[in-house]
């Protein structure tokens, strides 16, 4: 799950109305949660995200900033209205498509669940980490940032269609431009040092 403190986006005034805060986002961790699953570069290279609110004081938004940056965070500052909708699509969306593609597939009738375990790709292997996140937490994620999620979800299903009217159509060109287009995507996040370029994500292989 991604640690955070406390909160950074649009919920942060409701949940201490009377309290003078520097909501921050740190977009790091693992599936894993709680204490035990730290460890001491858990936040070298990550992004955490400063979202001040209209009456924080700047004075503290820079002694939070530094207090990341001393971590080993880079540090970006946003309004929490567009960090709820930045992390909409880069987190909360890719999550909720992971628990649905691994619920997809325990559900299936015609695959049992043991052949779903027993020939899962890397692909689907890799939907399961995020989807072994903290349900906790990822309820609360979603309830709370629902008009952004909804939001980025309804562009997604429209997405989504399209790519199911280029395969009903055989549409070849529709799919190789989208999937071009992606890989590109995936290589500017691995330039930026925001994910291993090694092949399988650096995993170790024995043999």
């Amino acid at each position: 799950s991604v640690p955070a403190t406390g909160c950074a986006g649009t919920s942060c005034a409701a949940v201490l109305p009377a309290a003078q805060l520097v909501p921050a986002h740190p977009v790091a961790g693992t599936e894993r949660s709680g204490p035990e699953a730290g460890f001491a570069t858990l936040f070298r290279g990550r992004w955490c995200i400063v979202t001040p609110l209209p009456e924080t004081d700047p004075v503290a938004t820079t002694r939070v900033a530094d207090f990341w940056r001393r971590l080993g965070a880079a540090v970006d500052t946003m309004t929490p209205e567009h960090h709820d909708r930045v992390l909409a699509v880069t987190s909360h969306l890719p999550h909720l498509i992971a628990y649905s593609i691994v619920g997809t597939a325990s559900d299936l009738e015609a695959v049992t669940e043991s052949e779903v375990i027993k020939y899962s790709a890397g692909g689907f292997r890799d939907f399961t980490r995020i989807a072994a996140s903290d349900p906790t937490m990822w309820r609360d994620v979603f309830l709370h940032n629902r008009e952004a999620v909804l939001e980025m979800l309804g562009r997604f299903s429209e997405d989504l269609a399209s790519l199911q009217r280029a395969i009903r159509w055989g549409d070849g060109e529709a799919l190789f431009d989208l999937f071009t287009r992606t890989r590109a995507v995936r290589r500017s996040i691995v330039e930026q040092g925001q994910d291993d370029a090694r092949e399988d994500f650096g995993r170790t292989h024995e043999g």
